[in-house]
């Protein structure tokens, strides 16, 4: 409870310090968004925080993925256990407990994990139009797993003629980075007719090893380089060399392709018909902390690579403007998704390798209503459905003999469905109040089968699980004088337990291993928060929001029992066997605050802080640290911009995570953590210094130069399996048309 209530009292503190400020000029309320209701929006109706990231701004930064991208923010914490990952975290919460929305579609499929996820590298910054982020549970629009936040990402749509003349248009970047040897080549091209038009986008990047910087914990520093060494029909031994030079994290480079392809109809100006094709490959790439774990004095691993991370979307969307008695507006959404992932590892000097891989189809189907009664109160409802088919399957192959065999899988066959009908309605009783309140009900059903699964478990083994879930939202916006927002909402979100949750088979840590649970029952999210903002005149804008989250029935890891034993061999080692169970509950509260503020004429400034504080219950009733609740951090930058050209100097940093404030889960993770002088795991704090600038060349071409990480420090961010770049050149051109 104390933590509540510093949360409230940071937030309140800060609101009636500015408060005694008296300024005749409003909060800019012109801001459309998405992420709150699914259809365009003023901000100023919205009683939740959402953060919204336009292409010309993303654009002028080049993200090297979505994942980085998104952290521009300042406001979402970015998780990497290898150099292709990228894992949001979002107000202590993260993975499977965070929902993504490309187009309107849900992204999450049912073998999202607890453990950290790099699935949103799988869509190319380039063709991304804007990014809005909703902080909080959005459970109402979009269903389960929408607990700490959800990420809206809408890609680049086909423009239309305004004239009988066609209208043609594109755009084409080139970008090198010195850390990785970057290449990444970047082309779009459309063409827009009165009532049709098409846009075709494709990306191509190369990455090389990964270096990191001079100055910073030893313990970063990969002692020990394998090199796999095996002869068919002979024997295996692999090379284990002293890694000389400490820069290079090695294996960790990867490649990656995207591609899109746009088709829109619109014969008239009601209605709108669009067709979009989305795919996406990386290369195989190594996981780059599994390769710094140790036994016996030497790496454990001779390869453990991921294989090739594919997604494949097809979608068709219609919109309609057309008035009638049930609705003014309608949206229809359906898509087919193909996820493809696989596991590959090999331990040091054995000649079995395994290979687990997984396939998931993803139909969806959504329905989006809108109708408004008065000119102050409108009805938002629709209906989505879900079905994902699940396949895995574990393979062996002896490198010496080239015989396969069959292992375990990671997950049995099953299949995964979800149901779900809301309505939301948003009320202005009076002028500068909006009120908005909603109600799910979402249904979700699994069904596996194990006897795919390779191995023998302790209950039938066709299995079968529903239930119901109930998700609620209240809140208002009130501007109650020129200048002023206070927001305040309450959400009730949940997470429906997936295939992942029930069926996994998998070592979380080393001497552990996480067996399947079918029992598994929803958990659900309670959130308060609190927002204020405030404008002084046209240069300088503050916004704070407290929040409080509950999530009680958390689906978390302990230990257990499989076959009446606790432990399990596996990989031929002896594990102690755990599960993943409905055995906590987890509290959450947290500050986020931002300043923007200009003068001088074309001088800037903005920064962004976020504190969150979560524990979660263990088995012997004691507390611990959430997972997922990142150090303190943010981003400050001071700017100069005026007609061609910008000049920025900004600062990302984090706080420290001492041993004692570390998760239990975090603790056994020594291979990727700093040691403190009692050899205990912990994250240090740290802060770089970067440099960037963009100059408008000549009309449509300009150039971008950053110059990241000046200091050269070797940091790894908390949670993450390597480190970030030291210092780094980045250079791009880009040529719209």
């Amino acid at each position: 409870m104390k933590y509540i209530k510093q949360a409230i009292f940071v937030a309140i503190s800060l609101f009636s310090a500015v408060l005694s400020a008296n300024d005749s000029t409003q909060v800019d309320l012109d801001e459309i968004v998405i992420a709150a209701s699914r259809w365009h929006q003023n901000i100023h109706s919205e009683p939740v925080k959402v953060t919204r990231l336009g292409f010309e701004a993303t654009n002028s930064y080049n993200p090297q993925t979505a994942a980085d991208m998104l952290s521009l923010s300042g406001e979402i914490f970015v998780q990497k256990s290898q150099y292709g990952g990228g894992s949001p975290m979002i107000r202590g919460f993260a993975t499977n407990r965070l929902l993504y929305s490309v187009d309107g579609v849900r992204m999450n499929t049912a073998i999202f994990r607890s453990g950290n996820i790099q699935n949103v590298i799988s869509l190319d910054p380039f063709a991304i139009a804007s990014t809005e982020v909703l902080f909080g549970p959005g459970a109402v629009s979009y269903g389960s797993d929408a607990i700490g936040g959800v990420m809206v990402f809408s890609t680049l749509s086909p423009q239309l003629s305004k004239t009988e003349k066609p209208q043609v248009y594109g755009s084409a970047t080139l970008r090198g980075a010195t850390a990785s040897g970057e290449f990444t080549g970047h082309a779009h091209v459309g063409a827009g007719f009165k009532k049709w038009g098409f846009l075709t986008s494709f990306t191509y990047s190369k990455f090389g090893d990964l270096k990191q910087g001079t100055c910073g914990p030893e313990d970063y520093i990969q002692k020990y380089i394998v090199q796999p060494n095996y002869l068919v029909g002979k024997s295996v031994n692999d090379i284990v060399t002293v890694n000389t030079n400490e820069r290079l994290q090695t294996p960790s480079g990867y490649d990656q392709f995207n591609i899109m392809q746009k088709f829109r109809y619109a014969p008239n100006q009601r209605l709108n018909l669009e067709y979009a094709f989305h795919y996406s490959q990386t290369s195989e790439y190594a996981r780059y902390d599994r390769h710094q774990r140790m036994r016996n004095g030497l790496p454990r691993y001779a390869e453990w690579n991921y294989g090739p991370q594919k997604w494949m979307m097809n979608q068709i969307k219609l919109e309609s403007s057309r008035s009638n008695v049930m609705c003014d507006s309608l949206k229809v959404n359906g898509a087919f998704q193909i996820f493809e992932e696989s596991r590959i590892s090999r331990e040091l000097n054995k000649s079995l390798r395994e290979t687990q891989s997984e396939r998931v189809e993803a139909w969806s189907a959504n329905i989006d209503l809108r109708k408004d009664i008065l000119t102050s109160l409108s009805i938002f409802y629709g209906a989505e459905y879900v079905q994902n088919n699940v396949t895995s399957i574990g393979e062996g192959l002896d490198v010496v003999t080239n015989e396969t065999s069959v292992v375990a899988s990671r997950y049995p066959k099953a299949k995964w469905y979800s149901m779900g009908v809301y309505t939301q309605v948003e009320w202005e009783p009076i002028k500068r109040l909006n009120i908005a309140a909603g109600l799910r009900y979402n249904h979700y059903l699994i069904s596996s089968d194990y006897s795919t699964a390779g191995y023998e478990v302790p209950f039938d083994e066709k299995q079968k699980s529903n239930a119901g879930s109930v998700s609620a939202n209240i809140g208002l916006n009130w501007r109650p004088n020129r200048g002023w927002l206070m927001r305040l909402n309450y959400a009730r979100g949940f997470r429906a337990p997936n295939v992942d949750d029930m069926g996994k088979l998998f070592d979380s840590a080393d001497g552990y291993v996480t067996v399947p649970n079918p029992s598994l029952k929803p958990e659900y999210a309670d959130n308060i928060e609190l927002g204020l903002a405030k404008k002084f005149g046209t240069f300088l804008t503050i916004d704070v929001t407290g929040y409080y989250t509950h999530l009680n029935n958390a689906i978390v890891r302990r230990n257990s029992t499989f076959n009446g034993s606790e432990t399990l061999s596996y990989e031929g080692e002896d594990c102690r066997v755990q599960m993943l169970q409905n055995a906590a509950v987890a509290n959450v509260c947290g500050v986020q605050a931002g300043l923007d503020a200009k003068f001088a004429k074309w001088f800037y400034f903005n920064g962004r802080i976020n504190y969150q504080y979560g524990r979660e219950e263990l088995d012997n009733g004691e507390k611990s640290p959430s997972r997922h609740a990142a150090p303190f951090f943010g981003r400050m930058a001071l700017g100069f911009k005026h007609e061609k050209v910008t000049v920025e100097a900004y600062s990302l940093y984090q706080g420290a995570c001492r041993a004692e404030n570390m998760p239990e889960e975090e603790k056994q993770k020594t291979e990727i953590y700093a040691l403190d002088a009692n050899g205990n795991a912990y994250s240090p704090a740290w802060i770089t210094i970067n440099l960037r600038a963009t100059y408008n060349i000549y009309k449509g071409l300009t150039l971008n130069t950053t110059l990241e990480n000046i200091a050269d420090k070797r940091y790894r961010p908390y949670s993450c399996g390597i480190s970030a770049p030291g210092i780094n050149f980045t250079v791009s051109a880009t040529y719209s048309f």
